[in-house]
């Protein structure tokens, strides 16, 4: 029985590395001189923490880290802005949190499209990834199609692996 795995999955190196260039651009770029602007990955891969000593000096090594993410080839739908909160001493962070596997709710989202496209394929949820089912190659092809039509609509980043025929 032909079928696919939808899973959404960050390169946790190329992930590490774009952290490592930002951090390194930070310390040596003329407009930080004096910022303590800092980007800090948690131990489990979750969080990424922009940290500075004010929300312009955030939102400028943000846009250096979105750009040497988008250099890496880790798409930024990805990742889920969380507000900017004031940390004390004068100095503000946010958090960024990382997409690691489809959320249930978007997964039930994602078998919704596939009925309602009429398409003959099942999905079936299995932990943090999605597998659709079918007899027709040509059937699962057309539901990568609309997946990847739908992907900016639902806010999810989406791989297709393990296609079998």
């Amino acid at each position: 029985m032909p079928s696919f795995d939808v899973v959404s999955k960050i390169d946790l190196a190329e992930l590490d590395n774009a952290v490592n260039q930002t951090k390194k651009e930070l310390s040596t770029r003329y407009d930080f001189q004096g910022a303590q602007a800092d980007i800090v990955l948690s131990p489990d891969n979750t969080v990424l923490t922009v940290k500075a000593n004010s929300e312009d000096r955030v939102q400028a090594a943000k846009e250096v880290l979105l750009a040497k993410l988008a250099k890496r080839g880790i798409s930024l739908r990805a990742l889920e802005f969380m507000e900017i909160e004031k940390t004390g001493l004068h100095n503000v962070k946010q958090p960024i949190k990382l997409q690691q596997g489809i959320p249930v709710d978007k997964a039930k989202e994602l078998i919704k499209l596939l009925k309602e496209s009429k398409l003959k394929l099942q999905g079936s949820i299995q932990a943090d990834q999605l597998r659709v089912t079918g007899k027709n190659r040509d059937d699962l092809q057309a539901a990568i199609a609309l997946f990847r039509q739908e992907q900016d609509r639902l806010k999810l980043d989406m791989q297709f692996t393990n296609f079998r025929d």
